[in-house]
């Protein structure tokens, strides 16, 4: 589970992995695999160009994106999920990224199925300038519709890093909002708040455990115990394994 033997420290987890450790096996069946960004904004670079820098990440982790979204199974309960992946652009959220998570909400609204998002990104993407950051509201106006009007159950897990638009977007918006233990979640980063407030941001200020006491979430849930948590969440809220409803 990528947690350190010795120390207990927590390891970050590519999407694959995550999807393993939360998905019954083949129960996996990924959506949108080959949408993959194109250069809205023709943005350049002095280093390399937006699409060569895309291209070099996807052979680099063997994924299309900065997020795997699908429905699987977890504990025999059919859910839609969505994982991000650090490895790929620091997570960061450009217009596949929205893109994606808005159709896993919309095909999870269409079919009454709950739905994680598992957090993990530097926030909006700046290569695709003001489009980046439309997904923000174009993912928190589908979310809205999935919550109030049709009444779901959204549950997003911020893990280490969870920041900028995506912490002040759907990561924000769950019905029950988890964190992992030594989580770094934030809006801006230490660096740029000291840099444009001139002020002194305090060590520890940007970690789950001190967030939690401050009630910006509901619970810091270890690797080891989550899929059980979020099995009896989903049954506290009405959503069953298969077999259950079938011999109900």
């Amino acid at each position: 589970m990528n947690i350190c033997e010795q120390c207990g420290f927590y390891l970050k987890m590519g999407s694959s992995d995550r999807i393993e450790l939360s998905i019954d096996p083949d129960t996996w069946d990924p959506m949108d695999e080959d949408m993959v960004s194109m250069d809205p904004i023709e943005f350049h670079s002095e280093e390399e160009p937006y699409r060569d820098r895309i291209d070099s990440y996807q052979r680099k982790t063997g994924l299309t994106e900065a997020v795997q979204t699908g429905v699987g199974q977890l504990n025999g309960i059919s859910i839609a999920i969505g994982v991000m992946d650090f490895e790929f652009m620091g997570g960061s959220m450009g217009s596949v990224v929205g893109e994606k998570i808005t159709r896993l909400l919309e095909y999870a609204t269409n079919r009454s199925l709950p739905v994680i998002i598992v957090c993990a990104s530097g926030g909006a993407r700046m290569q695709e300038g003001s489009l980046s950051l439309m997904q923000m509201a174009k993912i928190s106006s589908v979310l809205h519709n999935y919550q109030s009007r049709r009444r779901l159950f959204y549950v997003p897990i911020l893990t280490s890093p969870t920041t900028g638009g995506v912490t002040a977007s759907f990561g924000m918006l769950g019905d029950i909002i988890i964190a992992e233990p030594d989580a770094y979640i934030a809006f801006a980063g230490k660096r740029v708040i000291e840099q444009t407030l001139n002020t002194t941001v305090p060590e520890g200020s940007q970690s789950a455990e001190y967030l939690f006491q401050k009630g910006l979430f509901d619970s810091i849930v270890p690797r080891n115990p989550l899929k059980a948590v979020l099995s009896e969440l989903f049954q506290l809220h009405g959503f069953f394994p298969l077999n259950q409803n079938e011999g109900n």
